[in-house]
This record gives structure tokens, C-alpha cells and sequence, in this order.
């Protein structure tokens, strides 16, 4: 396999209902985020310049879902299914940070 052009991580991590932290997992809906994100990914037939893991924390739990993307160091928050199109022609193919979806710079 050829080294891809970028690497997406999406956070799936699940915390039990309540927890102090929160989750991106649990509540937030990330394992459907990344089933489509690699759907989309699939379509558009991008495997080999295109990296996509399931990740654990990413830190800012309470904004999440998050997805971070390398070798950049970005990272987004609050990332929904509608927000991948732009993630992807925006960021992963005309290397342009999607501004909207940035982390905050005190949570990154």
C-alpha cells in the first residue's frame, strides 16, 4: 500500500451515560459518522490517497464528535455526517482547513 496523502481519525470512544468526560461515542452518534465517512470515501474512490481509523479520545470530549486529520495536526469538533462533503473536497483533496468545524484553539 501506497503511504496516503492524509490520515482521518475519527474518535469512537463510548463512555458509560453521565460521565463527567462525555463521549463522542456515546450520545454523539461517531461510529455512524465513521461508517459514513468511509462510505463516502469509498464512492469518491479515494482508498490509497485517503487513511481512515477509528480512534479513542482526542481530547475535547464535551465538543465532539471529533476528527483529526495528519500529517496537518487539525483537528474538528462537532463533525455530523453532512459535514463530511466539505471535509473532503475542502481539506483532504484542496488542502484548505474548513474553518467552521476547527477545534477551539484552547481544546487543540
Amino acid at each position: 500500500m501506497a503511504r496516503p496523502q492524509k490520515h482521518v481519525f475519527v474518535c469512537v470512544q463510548s463512555r458509560p451515560p453521565g460521565h463527567p468526560k462525555g463521549s463522542c461515542g456515546a450520545g454523539r452518534n461517531s461510529g455512524a459518522l465513521l461508517q459514513s465517512f468511509i462510505g463516502e470515501l469509498d464512492r469518491r474512490s479515494l482508498w490509497g490517497r485517503i487513511a481512515i481509523t477509528s480512534a479513542g479520545c482526542l481530547g475535547p470530549c464535551d465538543l465532539g464528535p471529533n476528527v483529526l486529520v495528519y500529517p496537518d495536526g487539525i483537528l474538528y469538533s462537532g463533525v455530523t455526517a453532512e459535514d463530511i462533503p466539505a471535509l473532503i473536497d475542502e481539506h483532504l483533496l484542496g488542502d484548505k482547513p474548513v474553518e467552521r468545524l476547527l477545534a477551539p484553539a484552547e481544546a487543540w
